[in-house]
């Protein structure tokens, strides 16, 4: 084969036989563009802007809800984790569902529900109420969210999508990295003395607006080959997803239990069973849940790949990042969030540009170039964090987040148009559910990743921190007065309590054996200084632990780069029903 012909292939990589129609003028083959599809875009990306903003601001919000509603530690886990296994359980199944029913239809069941759990939410007296509501939060954005990619592929023509896949990839992101800002403005203002709950309450008129708009704006459409939803396939799909994200989920709090492990292997079995399922009930000419015929496109299926890998690396390091800086560095919800204005920035800048200008003109090179320029922002994270450690300041860091971002705009947001590119209008529900389920598959994972490349590291950090800075704590402690014998001692018991803190799942309260030696406690300098050098262990601690994540990036930066090169060299027009 010619280097021409192999060209060609990629420019142009052969449809699936779905799509494989006789052409047709393009009068006829091609209808005119719904005048409606831009106030319907408008409403629909604030859908998914409250829908995003939701999967992760209740973080900042944690303290406050465990002591008003008298939260336990494992009904927290279901606060912030319990949204996003939902949402990730029925994504597959809402988009197929639009497929069949109408996905304006199921847009609008999603925000429904989503208003109505955010009231919830916003009213619950008890951790009961609080977590059954983030339950049913998550289940009705899974209806939302996938939708929406669907009704864009439909609905807008091709030399428009360009413009629309960035705002809609600039929105994410945004939502995403000011999260932390919004719910720390939230929570210190105290809106009517109502502390944490208008996080959720504010979703309620914007939800109601949302349904009245959409409802006038937003096109009908539905698969011309709709048929029943494939039940077993559901409930397959289900299980084997339940299997594989309550480990990474919650297995890192828990110890890594050995059922933890069983589940992770069962779910293997079950998604290949899945699988087979799936072929066979195709084979029989039925309808299954998800539309294999997708995989057969190249451009779809180097999306989820690259997908998985962008996804990982961003729930690993918005983790990790957000515990470095608020735990390690004490810095204030707000200060966070402020700080991650620069990633968001960034990646606003090249969301807006990549899909508007840069992919038309230069296809899959510019998510190439994003993940290179991703993994430039690591190198300098790590040059300025391994140089300054415990200094680190905002300003010192806000050019690295400033360039991951810019890199993360230009990689992540395209990927939507490249992995439905190649997609019949039939199976946009079912392909818009498998990307949307693979983004939230990535960040669970990427949450497990963050159990290797971030928490794994304290303990070692942590006695390294105190081996360095020992001389300083036996001097320091001299000068304040502590007898020379003492010193010793006083010294081991600074060692066990840094070491034990930081080795503790959750190491936000310091546990029993950090209380200062007697000495220290009648000493105010020595106590003073105590602290002082406790709290700068603890910042270097995580400072080394997180340039083990930041090495981390950049392994997956390389398997991103490695996937982008799989997608076509253009995106082509996507096909149409």
């Amino acid at each position: 084969m010619t280097s021409a012909n192999l060209d060609a292939r990629d420019a142009e990589p052969p449809k699936p036989p779905t799509a494989a129609i006789p052409s047709a003028p393009e009068s006829l083959s091609t209808p005119a563009p719904d005048p409606n599809r831009w106030p319907a875009f408008v409403v629909m990306t604030v859908a998914v802007f409250m829908d995003l903003l939701d999967g992760s601001v209740v973080n900042v919000a944690l303290p406050t809800m465990q002591r008003d509603v008298g939260l336990s530690y494992a009904s927290v886990q279901w606060v912030t984790a319990g949204y996003l296994l939902a949402f990730a359980l029925i994504l597959i199944t809402g988009g197929r569902l639009g497929d069949i029913l109408g996905r304006r239809k199921m847009f609008l069941v999603g925000v429904a529900g989503f208003t109505v759990a955010s009231l919830l939410c916003g009213v619950a007296a008890n951790p009961a109420l609080l977590v059954g509501s983030r339950l049913l939060q998550g289940t009705m954005a899974g209806l939302m969210v996938p939708q929406v990619l669907s009704i864009i592929h439909v609905t807008f023509p091709h030399e428009e999508k360009g413009k629309v896949f960035a705002v809609h990839g600039g929105v994410g992101g945004i939502a995403a990295t000011i999260a932390p800002l919004v719910g720390g403005v939230i929570v210190a203002a105290n809106i009517f003395g109502l502390d944490w709950r208008p996080i959720f309450l504010v979703n309620v008129p914007v939800g109601v607006l949302g349904l009245v708009l959409g409802a006038r704006y937003i096109p009908e459409s539905r698969s011309t080959h709709a048929a029943k939803l494939d039940v077993p396939g559901v409930a397959l799909s289900a299980a084997g997803m339940v299997l594989l994200l309550l480990p990474l989920t919650f297995g890192r709090d828990l110890g890594w239990p050995a059922w933890s492990y069983a589940s992770l292997a069962l779910s293997v079995i079950v998604l290949i069973g899945f699988v087979a399922y799936q072929r066979a009930k195709l084979h029989r000419g039925g309808a299954p849940l998800v539309a294999l015929n997708l995989f057969r496109s190249r451009s779809f299926s180097a999306a989820l790949g690259l997908t998985l890998a962008v996804y990982v690396f961003t729930g690993m390091f918005m983790l990790s990042i957000y515990l470095y800086a608020q735990i390690g560095l004490g810095w204030s919800p707000l200060r966070n969030g402020l700080t991650m204005l620069a990633f968001a920035l960034g990646a606003f800048v090249t969301a807006t540009a990549s899909l508007i200008a840069l992919v038309p003109k230069f296809g899959r090179t510019v998510l190439q170039v994003g993940a290179l320029v991703i993994g430039l922002g690591l190198v300098l994270f790590l040059l300025i964090n391994g140089g300054l450690g415990y200094r680190v300041s905002s300003w010192s860091i806000a050019p690295a987040l400033f360039v991951i971002g810019l890199g993360f705009g230009a990689t992540a947001t395209p990927i939507s148009m490249f992995g439905l590119s190649q997609v019949s209008a039939a199976d946009a529900g079912s392909a818009s559910g498998l990307i949307n389920t693979k983004m939230q598959l990535g960040f669970a994972l990427g949450i497990a990743v963050a159990s290797l490349s971030f928490f794994a590291p304290l303990a070692p950090a942590a006695r390294h921190a105190v081996d360095t800075v020992t001389p300083t704590i036996q001097r320091e402690l001299s000068a304040t007065g502590i007898p020379a014998h003492e010193i010793d001692g006083v010294t081991a018991a600074f060692r066990v309590c840094a070491t034990d803190w930081l080795s503790e799942s959750s190491p936000t309260v310091a546990p029993p054996d950090c209380t200062p030696e007697p000495e220290v406690a009648r000493n105010p300098s020595a106590s003073a200084t105590w602290v002082r050098l406790i709290t700068q262990v603890r910042s270097q601690t995580f400072s080394d632990a997180f340039q083990v994540t930041l090495y981390t990036g950049l392994i997956l930066m390389l398997l991103a780069f490695l996937a982008a090169a799989q997608l076509p060299r253009r995106i082509s027009a996507p096909g149409r029903e």
